[in-house]
């Protein structure tokens, strides 16, 4: 039967019909090849191998055999947001109330969340590059014009402040950071966060933080953006635990926020997403208060992978790394003649069936990059790594 019905989408979903970045064509290439039984190692992704706290696992047992399994206020259980603001409070020095706190399925869907609540189609929002790839999609679906400002990649991925300064004009909205940063693992120090605070307050402009890696550091403290500004009136933080807890599929992630702010946030998530899990609720409660010695292991095996790969960068020819402060990526810079980050990327799944990110998908600054997880054990690193050199001896 043949239909004369022709579907029409709404301008939003058009906008984020296909993926005219190639970021993720390696990685999807990779995964295919690795279903069809090939031997590849995925080093595109950024889902930890490593275990959820036992402890939480039965935690959210528990909760769900109790019969927590309803709707849950719209702002999140105040169990779980007493325990963040608690958090937030020895964190800052400054008070947090419970209700400055609004609890999500993800920090993903936080960010979106936020976004829609404070900007309008065609505002102007000043964001890092190198950016992790996720924003994309949110800016796009919400038709933002972003204005990309490079962090300085020949001192480290640092934060340039200057730059920033200069790329907001009469039209900027709001400026978008994330400390400690994705892809680049840099952090903000405190004195140009409270600076850049000081500056957005001044001309009426929102600073929204993305702190996701914010207990995953190793050369260097996080200041979080509440401690550094001098006032939250134009402060947003968003946080959660998919990469610091290992909880990637539990979906959870939080904002912090002036109470007027998370009172139009909390409208906003009423009418979408109606409140998050109550077990899943429970039991990140549980891990925010039992994880001291699991987030020191996390840490510790992270700091271990990361000093792998930079050594063995720093001994193959053609590639060069900054070492990450933070997070759980390295940045490697590709010096082959004739490619950049894309063409590395694509030949090396190709050649040696190892999947790496080309930087260009996180902004034109990094184009000369891939970007490489932390995601895997020293097991798979170091096969992995072998096949690199192997490749870049084969180019030399």
């Amino acid at each position: 039967m043949n239909s004369s019905f022709e579907a029409h989408f709404s301008a939003m979903s058009t906008r984020l019909e296909g993926d005219d970045s190639p970021v993720w064509a390696v990685h999807d290439e990779a995964l295919e090849r690795q279903s069809n039984g090939e031997d590849v190692y995925l080093l595109s992704v950024g889902d930890p191998d490593l275990a959820t706290l036992p402890t939480t696992i039965r935690a959210a047992i528990d909760s769900l055999e109790k019969g927590r399994t309803h709707y849950a206020p719209g702002r999140g259980e105040l169990g779980l947001r007493e325990i963040i603001a608690d958090i937030e409070l020895r964190a800052s020095g400054k008070p947090c109330d419970p209700d400055e706190v609004v609890i999500y399925p993800g920090a993903t869907n936080a960010i979106y969340s936020v976004l829609a609540c404070l900007l309008d189609t065609g505002d102007d929002i000043v964001v890092m590059e190198p950016m992790y790839v996720g924003y994309d999609g949110i800016f796009k679906s919400l038709a933002l014009n972003k204005i990309g400002v490079p962090l300085d990649v020949d001192s480290g991925f640092t934060f340039d402040l200057a730059s920033v300064k200069a790329a907001v004009t009469d039209t900027t909205r709001l400026v978008f950071i994330n400390t400690p940063g994705n892809p680049a693992g840099n952090i903000i120090p405190a004195a140009k966060l409270q600076e850049l605070a000081a500056f957005c307050l001044e001309r009426n402009i929102w600073l929204v933080c993305d702190e996701v890696y914010s207990m995953i550091t190793f050369d260097g403290e996080h200041i979080s953006l509440r401690k550094a500004a001098q006032s939250l009136d134009n402060v947003i933080i968003v946080d959660g635990m998919s990469k610091s807890h290992a909880m990637t599929g539990w979906r959870l992630g939080w904002t912090v926020a002036p109470e007027k702010v998370a009172d139009r946030l909390l409208a906003f998530t009423s009418s979408t997403i109606f409140g998050c899990c109550q077990f899943v609720q429970d039991a990140a409660a549980h891990a925010l208060v039992n994880d001291e010695e699991y987030i020191n292991g996390v840490r510790e095996e992270y700091r271990q992978r990361r000093n792998y790969v930079c050594e063995r960068v720093g001994g193959i020819l053609g590639l060069s790394c900054d070492v990450p402060a933070a997070g759980m990526f390295v940045m490697i810079h590709v010096d082959l003649a004739g490619t950049n980050g894309l063409a590395f990327a694509e030949n090396l799944l190709a050649e040696q069936g190892v999947s790496v990110l080309p930087g260009i998908g996180f902004g034109d600054c990094t184009e000369h990059y891939v970007r490489v997880s932390l995601a895997q054990p020293i097991t798979i690193l170091r096969p992995a790594f072998d096949r690199i050199e192997a490749y870049c001896e084969g180019q030399a």
